[in-house]
């Protein structure tokens, strides 16, 4: 199965910067978009930033130039850089996939399955 596996996060102190990157691995014949969506508390989740898709990176609206997404074509990585340094409030980020997956059905044919893969979230905590 696929696996997401994430890094960055954790306890970041005032004015610190924040890198975050996720590695997908397992049976991927390839990988159409890759990216990363935040849950703040008392907000719904939502997206941060994706790479891989059509037209370019897309960002979300709530953004407004803070981060940056990088993946080259083809990769199984993606990074998230947050721009500006502050105050950071506590939320989860979670790393997102959308897969394509060749699964054999005979010795000579095969079928593309499209998923769609989450990893566990990554925490990040404020500090003072």
């Amino acid at each position: 199965q696929v696996q997401l596996v994430e890094s960055g996060g954790g306890l970041v102190q005032p004015g610190g910067s924040l890198r975050f990157s996720c590695v997908a691995s397992g049976s991927i014949s390839s990988i159409l978009s890759m990216g990363w969506y935040r849950q703040v508390a008392g907000e719904q989740c939502g997206l941060v930033a994706s790479s891989g898709e059509c037209g370019g990176p897309k960002y979300g609206d709530f953004v407004r130039g803070r981060f940056t997404i990088s993946r080259a074509s083809g990769d199984n990585t993606v990074h998230l850089q947050k721009n500006s340094r502050g105050v950071e409030n506590p939320a989860v980020y979670y790393c997102h996939a959308d897969t394509l997956t060749l699964i054999p059905v005979t010795a000579t044919s095969d079928r593309v399955q499209n998923n769609a893969y989450w990893g566990p979230g990554t925490q990040v905590t404020g500090s003072s």
